[in-house]
């Protein structure tokens, strides 16, 4: 999951405008020519992007019949970008999707089943998890090309300084930390995130979730859940802990301070490790520390699976569609997701893919030993949606604007509006 990342919505309406998509294009390949594809890719366009692109220069040279018409598409945006485009029979013929995106795409018929297509010939090659979480209903709809999870990053030279030796292992814990490294090394220890995915740990901590899906419960506003949320609150006042930013460049705020030593830890997913390295505090590598999220009072720790899938648009006629799965095969290689992890520092999706040059990367390697502790979520369709709501009143909590309670409150009842089958 990849949170925060902004563009010029001027730059990305008019790249829309200009593409052709697959649903609505396909009459414009000529019939002794190239079929042309499009792929929406949300990866960033700065750190990430030019890998996918070089790869592209890669597959067309392989497949001459084949030409890839290449968007990137601000991933704030691409969720209902898409969902506007696939209603209305104009979307692209591949979309880099989010995981949480595919159970409600794949529900309203925009996604392709790939199940014994060219896309998962190599199916048995992919993390077993990571193809559970492409799936819905028993069908699967996308095939992982990257994953990730949530961890405490730290400034190791600080923590050293401040005389703490390993990463902290619970909240309480992570407190007495923040402190030290406030007395000591004269930074504030922690900086927390008011945005609800980087909250959901908490729940985890309590050994709850937002919603009980196999209940179909709404759940976040359970003693548990309270508990989880005046734990996360808890977090942003007291010596070392820095206070909430709800501004609308929060995520830049927060993440720049990391970078550049001036906050002993955050929480962050490894979409950031190219942005770490060029930080000043992380020109040695080594220097960043990778940590499973602290654990709450149940004893639990852990943090939502991300990533993203690659998606085949269900509205393209045969030939684009045979186009793309090919494509999504080649790009979702193991040669291809080396390529990728070597270049962008994310973790591949596949066991061949962690070449020993790839394990060797120290961020891919300190994200590679929390993911055992991350938690897929729900194939509920809404589940992502449910997160809304939660933005909405996270904040406002934070920022002293409403009470816990008030904040939980009102998530619950805008979370019902979603899930209205779902009981309190």
């Amino acid at each position: 999951m990849r949170r925060g990342i902004a563009a010029s919505a001027l730059v990305a309406s008019l790249a829309l405008t200009a593409t052709a998509c697959g649903g609505s294009d396909s009459g414009s390949d000529k019939a002794d020519g190239p079929v042309t594809i499009t792929w929406w890719d949300t990866s960033n366009a700065t750190n990430e992007a030019p890998t996918y692109q070089a790869l592209i220069k890669d597959f067309e040279a392989a497949n001459k019949n084949i030409k890839v018409k290449y968007v990137n598409v601000p991933f704030d945006q691409a969720q209902n970008k898409f969902d506007t485009a696939a209603g209305s029979k104009g979307a692209p013929d591949v979309l880099r999707s989010e995981v949480g995106w595919t159970p409600a795409f794949a529900k309203k018929g925009y996604f392709l089943p790939l199940d014994g297509t060219d896309a998962l010939a190599d199916k048995d090659k992919f993390k077993s998890n990571l193809i559970t979480q492409a799936q819905y209903e028993g069908k699967t709809y996308g095939v992982p090309i990257v994953t990730d999870t949530l961890a405490l990053v730290y400034n190791k030279a600080l923590f050293k300084k401040a005389g703490i030796s390993e990463a902290p292992k619970t909240w309480t814990e992570l407190k007495a930390d923040a402190a030290k490294l406030k007395a000591k090394a004269g930074v504030d220890g922690y900086w927390g995130s008011t945005q609800a995915y980087y909250a959901q740990s908490f729940l985890y901590g309590e050994g709850t979730d937002t919603v009980d899906a196999s209940a179909k419960k709404i759940t976040v506003n359970s003693d548990a859940a309270k508990k989880a949320y005046g734990t996360w609150l808890s977090l942003f006042s007291g010596k070392g802990l820095h206070k909430a930013d709800t501004t609308a460049d929060a995520y830049a705020h927060i993440q720049d301070a990391f970078v550049n030593g001036k906050v002993g830890a955050i929480i962050q997913g490894p979409w950031e490790i190219t942005n770490f390295y060029k930080g000043s505090a992380f020109k040695d590598k080594s220097n960043l520390g990778i940590a499973t999220v602290p654990a709450g009072s149940s004893g639990k720790a852990g943090a939502p699976t991300g990533g993203h899938n690659l998606s085949v648009y269900a509205g393209s006629d045969k030939a684009h569609q045979a186009a793309a799965l090919k494509f999504v095969n080649f790009m979702t290689s193991a040669k291809s997701q080396s390529t990728i992890a070597l270049k962008n520092s994310t973790l591949p999706t596949r066991d061949d893919a962690y070449t020993d040059q790839v394990k060797a990367d120290p961020g891919i390697a300190g994200y590679g030993t929390v993911l055992a502790a991350a938690q897929p979520r729900p194939a509920l369709p809404e589940y992502s949606s449910l997160w809304g709501p939660l933005d909405t009143e996270l904040p406002k909590i934070a920022g002293g604007k409403e009470s816990l309670d008030k904040g939980l409150s009102n998530a619950e009842l805008a979370i019902q509006k979603l899930v209205p089958d779902f009981s309190k």
